[in-house]
């Protein structure tokens, strides 16, 4: 992503750069022009990055169906747009806010339903992430140091498979990073505007993913009220504004679902109560930190909590492969700029990005809920950039002989966590750690040797080498991410490592498509092969387990026939015609327990699927009464059975009634494995 003279100046333009403190364009010096190599580098960094979110992206056909099928719903019907429904006929919402169904709905709505129009505006959210980090850097520091930041974004594995896949963490990850750089202009001009539109975009992740987009906000207040060139009474009040402001973008939303009847709206998914307040602050809020989360399935299999998760054998590869150096040179670059004014813009940047890592660092490692390896994600952005500008401020200062001792204890440092990482999965390219050991070495004797005046020649070296020993290892897991397909509710990127995440054993990092080629027009079919079976990518030899998911689904369903918990349905096409027999003369074709189970139905016919109990099949909706009124009414005509129930924390227990009622009540049918109830015909 890099290119090794654009490598060289991370670190060598610095001796022409001296830092300065306060002002916007502290990397950039009065009648300085910007270096030739600079756009090209940029142009090479951007489309490389879409190149690699956009290869082989159409193998991970639905990706996650649960959302997909929420955005074909969204494609049909306003209603269930609005709402984030699950299906058209908006019986129940996904159990996350809407903001990302509807850029994808948008997408269906104009390209047509495939997997590539799901898809692609995701990959497009990870060019712009990397091109507004790049930007926000640009702004204080030399050119290859901007261009750092954006190569550690974009390879950063678990970023190189979440603006690959449809779940809300790529368009979050993207409205945080604007937010972060709206806050460091309102620290450069103290303009009022720049408060305000950081809290407009806090406010439209929080419609993204809840209570997650708080987790910046310490960092943010305290860069701003300690560094914005205002009095004391203007900051807060600016700060007042910002959260006005956020509360105005993410709470008309909530307002409105909360004040329309419930009989007008689609239930609230993962609530117990209808309510998405609930949702905000008891399943997806202080549950995923208690781990009191009621109507969860599988509670307690989320791993082990502590300091060292985000290290451990699961997380280590998604994300940490820099973090140690994005610790070790944020706390060098603060304690060279303690001596700064208050306005320094230097210090508020390393308050925003340390405590963006900090604060959401710390809640990952400490959530004893539910926790997915691929929220790692949101921490990439913040590793970027203090990876980068904490590099450039030690390289300014790489004369003083600590400063020196820590910069080049940081490069051998990672290469030896690297090797750690790497070690975690034998059989996949045993050659990489002696290599990524070695350039270790080299680059850290070369950034020793260059400190001295004699060897200053030695810059350029000591900058490609030692950039190439940071990135070697997390490169080799992104290209492996991107070649391998990806489906279903839990992706981790990278091969499958030794030990396993939350009592589920060892992972497959890439999970073999189960959806549409995503090529095949408007109308693919749920079930049909991505057609990866290794990694597809020239030189990346499949890993152990990079063919099969090892994740099991609670009701039994790995994958095909009926679906389950954490996977998708893939119905034949016998069973995909049966249930678009008379489609017109239902308002659902069938109903099924579980999202999962009933998306893939839903993404094979498009035609409405009603989703009992929600995601976990635990909510209560619909209750048996209801849905005894509405197969009185005819309105549903199939129920599918074997979705995907599992040990539930509590919660309903009227999705295991209506399966009952129905099995004792309705005459059943076997259609290619997969059975089938004939809701117009009683016994």
């Amino acid at each position: 992503m890099t290119s090794p003279e654009a490598a060289s100046c991370v670190l060598d333009s610095v001796e022409e750069v001296p830092p300065t403190h306060g002002t916007a364009d502290a990397g950039i010096p009065t009648g300085r022009t910007r270096p030739r190599w600079e756009l090209p580098a940029l142009a090479a960094l951007l489309l490389g990055t879409a190149a690699l979110y956009l290869w082989n992206l159409a193998e991970s056909g639905w990706a996650n169906a649960f959302y997909s099928a929420a955005a074909q719903a969204g494609s049909t019907s306003w209603s269930a747009f609005l709402y984030a429904a699950s299906d058209a006929a908006a019986s129940i919402t996904v159990d996350k806010p809407p903001m990302s169904i509807w850029v994808m709905a948008l997408s269906v709505r104009a390209f047509g339903l495939s997997s590539w129009s799901i898809l692609v505006p995701q990959a497009l959210m990870g060019v712009a992430t990397v091109g507004a980090l790049y930007a926000g850097v640009r702004r204080r520091h030399a050119a290859g140091t901007a261009l750092l930041a954006g190569s550690v974004m974009a390879l950063t594995p678990v970023a190189a498979l979440m603006f690959r896949f449809n779940n809300p963490d790529a368009l979050l990850v993207l409205l945080l990073t604007a937010a972060a750089l709206a806050v460091l202009r309102a620290v450069e001009d103290g303009r009022t505007r720049w408060m305000l539109a950081a809290g407009a975009l806090v406010g439209a992740a929080f419609l993204t993913k809840q209570l997650q987009a708080f987790l910046v906000l310490p960092g943010f207040a305290l860069a701003y009220l300690l560094a914005a060139p205002v009095g004391l009474a203007r900051r807060l009040r600016d700060g007042v504004l910002a959260v006005v402001a956020m509360v105005l973008t993410g709470g008309w939303w909530v307002a409105l679902v909360e004040l329309v009847p419930a009989a007008d709206r689609p239930w609230i998914g993962g609530s117990q109560t209808n309510s998405f307040l609930e949702l905000t602050f008891g399943y997806n809020g202080l549950g995923r930190i208690t781990g009191d989360e009621t109507g969860s399935v599988g509670g307690g299999r989320w791993g082990s909590t502590g300091l060292g998760r985000l290290f451990g054998s699961e997380i280590g590869g998604q994300i940490a492969w820099l973090m140690p150096a994005a610790l070790v040179l944020g706390l060098v670059a603060l304690w060279l700029v303690r001596h700064a004014p208050r306005t320094d813009g230097h210090r508020a940047e390393l308050l925003v990005w340390g405590g963006w890592l900090m604060v959401t660092g710390l809640t990952f490692s400490l959530m004893a809920g539910i926790f997915h390896a691929y929220y790692a994600v949101a921490l990439a952005p913040a590793v970027a950039v203090l990876v980068a500008v904490g590099g450039e401020a030690s390289w300014a200062r790489r004369r003083t002989p600590w400063v020196s001792g820590a910069l080049a204890t940081t490069v051998l440092g990672s290469a030896i966590w690297a090797v750690v990482l790497l070690d975690r999965s034998p059989g996949w390219l045993p050659w990489l750690r002696p290599v990524v050991l070695a350039l270790g070495a080299l680059g850290a004797g070369a950034v020793a040797l260059a400190t001295v005046e004699r060897f200053r020649r030695l810059a350029p070296l000591a900058a490609v080498v030692s950039v190439a020993a940071m990135l070697a290892g997390p490169t080799a897991y992104s290209l492996q991410t991107v070649s391998t397909a990806h489906t279903g509710s839990l992706p981790t990127a990278g091969p499958a490592v030794i030990g396993g995440f939350g009592g589920f054993g060892p992972r497959a990092a890439g999970a073999r498509a189960g959806g549409p080629p995503g090529a095949q027009g408007n109308r693919p079919r749920a079930g049909r092969p991505g057609g990866a079976t290794g990694t597809g990518f020239p030189g990346l030899p499949a890993g152990p387990g990079n063919t099969t998911s090892t994740f099991p689904s609670f009701g039994g369903f790995a994958r095909g026939g009926a679906g389950g918990l954490l996977n998708a349905s893939e119905p034949s096409s016998e069973v995909t015609a049966l249930l678009e027999q008379d489609a017109r003369d239902y308002t659902w074709v069938a109903a099924a327990v579980g999202s999962q189970s009933a998306a893939g139905y839903q993404l094979a016919t498009q035609d409405s699927v009603m989703p009992i109990g929600g995601f976990n099949g635990s909510d209560p909706s619909p209750t048996l009464e209801e849905f005894q009124a509405l197969v009185s009414s005819r309105k549903i005509h199939w129920f599918i059975a074997g979705g995907g129930l599992g040990p539930q924390r509590g919660g309903s227990d009227q999705a295991a009634a209506i399966e009952s009622w129905v099995t004792s009540t309705f005459a059943s049918r076997t259609v290619d494995g997969v059975t089938m109830y004939d809701l117009t015909s009683p016994v």
